[in-house]
């Protein structure tokens, strides 16, 4: 009988399926997103040195205090453009955007166009 496997077992397979073909190189770090229900995850990696660069989400002191009216995309919005703007500081304008093996629609796609807003480049 065929059983069905369990919607995170199947993202974990294909983010492994992104990750064969997507690296952070210290001139092109990577962006990696990580949702969960309540909150969404976004940091800055060079993989090279496997060191995180910048990061950023919805339990981080800066934004917490505002998120209360914002429903989950607009909090993705606030994190994408929270991570682009640390990103910048830090001296990083070109990153590869990994989506976790999620799919590029809602909360991850919300947080990858602020990121772009706000001046980064992938």
């Amino acid at each position: 009988m065929f059983k069905k496997r369990d919607r995170n077992e199947v993202r974990v397979i294909r983010h492994a399926r992104v990750r064969k073909k997507i690296s952070g190189t210290p001139e092109m770090p990577r962006l990696c997103v990580y949702r969960s229900n309540k909150s969404i995850y976004a940091q800055v990696i060079d993989d090279t040195k496997g060191v995180t660069l910048v990061s950023a989400s919805t339990i981080d002191p800066a934004i917490r205090g505002q998120l209360d009216e914002q429903t989950k995309t607009g909090a993705a919005q606030m994190v994408g453009k929270l991570v682009a703007e640390r990103a910048l500081n830090a001296g990083i304008k070109d990153v590869v955007f990994d989506r976790g093996g999620y799919l590029y629609t809602g909360r991850v796609a919300a947080l990858a166009a602020a990121a772009r807003e706000a001046g980064l480049n992938f």
